[in-house]
C-alpha cells in the first residue's frame, strides 16, 4: 500500500492550524473538499464522527492522497489514538466520500468508536466552521 487517500474532518484539516496538519501537508497531496455520510460530535477540543444512514447527516472534510501510506498511517494512527483494541477512541476504516465535483471515491476515515451519549452534536458537520464561531 504505497499510496492511499484519507478523509480529514477535524484537526487534520488545513484550516485547523494543528501541527499534525503540517505533517499531512508535507506527506500528502490535497485533492479537495468532500463529504461523508455521518454525524459529528464534539468529543473534547476535537470531533468524532460516526456513520449515519440519515441523508441529513453530512460531515464536511478534505481528502488527501498519502504519498507513502505505510509510513504515514501509523503516525496518524498514533495522533488519532487509534489502536486495535475496543478501548481506542477511533478505528480507521475505509469509506465512500463524495468530492465537491460529485465524484465518489474510497478513503480512510477515523470513526469514533466510543459512546456518543452526552456528547454535543456539531450541527452542519463542519468542525472548522463550528470552531470559528
Amino acid at each position: 500500500m504505497k499510496s492511499a487517500c484519507l478523509f480529514a474532518y477535524g484537526t487534520l484539516r488545513r484550516d485547523s492550524h494543528s501541527p499534525m496538519h503540517g505533517y499531512l501537508a508535507e506527506h500528502a497531496e490535497w485533492l479537495g473538499y468532500a463529504t461523508f455520510q455521518g454525524r459529528m460530535y464534539l468529543v473534547d477540543y476535537y470531533p468524532g464522527v460516526v456513520p449515519s444512514q440519515d441523508p441529513a447527516d453530512v460531515v464536511r472534510g478534505e481528502v488527501y492522497r498519502l504519498r507513502d501510506a505505510e509510513e504515514s498511517l501509523p503516525r496518524i494512527d498514533h495522533y488519532e489514538a487509534c489502536t486495535s483494541g475496543p478501548e481506542s477512541e477511533y478505528r480507521r476504516q475505509t469509506c465512500t466520500v463524495c468530492l465537491d465535483g460529485g465524484q465518489t471515491m474510497e478513503a480512510w476515515i477515523y470513526v469514533f468508536q466510543q459512546s456518543t451519549e452526552g456528547l454535543t452534536p456539531i450541527a452542519g458537520g463542519d468542525f472548522i466552521r463550528f470552531t470559528s464561531r
